[in-house]
């Protein structure tokens, strides 16, 4: 169950996250966007025989398993990291949000109702990949219901502003299931960071910010933030 893949996030969700959403997983530089997810695939695939897809645009592989071990956060087997390093260096003028759903579908083929879960890491860097076509919502559109199609639980990560409105999302927060802000606050002089789920469909869950810590490579979530 995702809800205990994370210590504390049953405090969050009420009930749990069933198949298939598409969530965005937003906020701002350093609210450990990458590091909760990256964190909450490995816990859950690690309990069974289900398989995923981490799919970094913002590093490569290598990188990004660096950055996952220097915070203590184990490797997953189960997990499935990819980039678009080679391509990127091989090939001009990749329609990228093609080939990404030729290699989701390809995972589906092969691994069946095990491919349970897939990450994005991020929107952002696909739109710069994108940079300048046509019909961008439409598109959108299409990915996220393959996505659905694919009976995946799926985590796209999108950069937004400190203290951002979800306004700010655009169209991909009105498409997405749900939305869940990682967020950063000062107090007390102190900037800590938080979680709040702004929005999931056919799920109960809190709706208050609740402090976010990260200790000895393990993410907690403590208790609700209070004005």
């Amino acid at each position: 169950m995702f809800k205990n893949t994370v210590m504390g996030l049953e405090k969050v969700f009420k009930d749990d996250i069933k198949k298939p959403k598409v969530i965005l997983v937003t906020g701002p530089p350093g609210s450990m966007k990458s590091s909760f997810i990256y964190t909450l695939l490995t816990s859950y695939l690690s309990q069974g025989n289900e398989f995923g897809v981490y799919t970094t645009l913002e590093e490569s592989v290598a990188s990004h398993l660096s950055n996952m071990e220097s915070l203590g956060i184990s490797l997953c087997l189960n997990l499935q990291i990819t980039d678009f390093t080679d391509i990127r260096e091989e090939e001009e003028n990749v329609d990228y949000l093609k080939f990404l759903e030729k290699m989701l579908t390809h995972f589906k083929k092969l691994k069946g109702d095990q491919f349970s879960c897939f990450a994005l890491d991020s929107l952002g860097a696909l739109y710069s990949l994108m940079d300048g076509e046509d019909n961008m919502r439409k598109k959108m559109y299409h990915f996220f219901q393959l996505l659905r199609d694919l009976n995946l639980n799926s985590f796209i990560i999108m950069e937004r502003p400190a203290e951002g409105d979800s306004n700010l999302l655009g169209n991909e927060g009105f498409l997405a299931d749900g939305i869940i802000y990682l967020g950063l606050k000062r107090r007390q002089g102190r900037l800590s960071r938080f979680i709040q789920v702004e929005k999931m469909r056919a799920c109960e869950h809190s709706m208050e910010m609740h402090a976010l810590d990260l200790r000895m490579g393990k993410i907690f979530v403590l208790g609700p933030i209070f004005e």
